[in-house]
């Protein structure tokens, strides 16, 4: 879960417009919880858009209409009926609770692994890989731009993509240096490279500059 400051408010043709402090990983599609800004803001609402410019209405052909030559960052539009509210500095917060289940169980990762857990801490441990990578690679494909189900995995290349990385910090447990752990006199094979995890996921690699 995750808790934004909201700095701004508005309201116009039974569309609400937030501006946080903070910038966000919420996308459209997502469920937000407003709370504490009063005028008829407070609820919860599905992200309609992620606007970057100031909000002026909804056109005729119901398209929303924004005035382009006023930039405002960190914006988030949700439906809203009530009478209109003019742009105005705002306290309260928005609330985004987040819980990808992709990977449901730990299954999958012990299929790739080619093990089971062998004591109730594998398990915990394993159980816990699969809710980093469930998080991690969820907002990877969200800061890469698409809008993906919380429940429902996009493909099984995305599906896969987790599973590897689930897999991937379970088998750095225990490891120091560039490979996994060993009980041979060689190191093992090497840790886990995003690369790979990144492809299956639809990711383009980070930028160098």
């Amino acid at each position: 879960m995750a808790t934004f400051t909201v700095t701004h408010a508005q309201r116009v043709d039974g569309i609400a417009v937030f501006q946080t402090l903070e910038n966000t990983d919420i996308t459209i599609g997502q469920t937000i919880v407003v709370a504490n800004v009063g005028n008829g803001f407070n609820g919860t609402f599905i992200v309609q858009a992620v606007p970057t410019y100031y909000f002026i209405g909804v056109g005729i052909q119901g398209d929303y209409e924004y005035d382009y030559d006023a930039t405002i960052l960190n914006q988030l539009l949700v439906i809203n009926a009530g009478d209109n509210v003019n742009r105005d500095t705002a306290t309260g917060t928005i609330t985004w609770t987040q819980s990808c289940t992709w990977l449901s169980t730990i299954a999958p990762v012990e299929e790739f692994l080619g093990i089971d857990g062998a004591t109730a801490n594998d398990t915990a441990f394993l159980t816990t890989c699969v809710a980093a990578a469930n998080a991690w690679c969820f907002k990877r494909r969200v800061q890469a731009g698409y809008h993906d189900s919380l429940t429902t995995v996009p493909d099984g290349s995305v599906l896969l993509g987790t599973t590897l990385y689930a897999a991937g910090l379970y088998r750095e447990r225990g490891t120091t240096g560039d490979s996994y752990a060993s009980f041979g006199d060689m190191s093992g094979p090497p840790l886990m490279t995003l690369g790979r995890v990144n492809q299956l996921l639809g990711v383009k690699r980070s930028q160098v500059a």
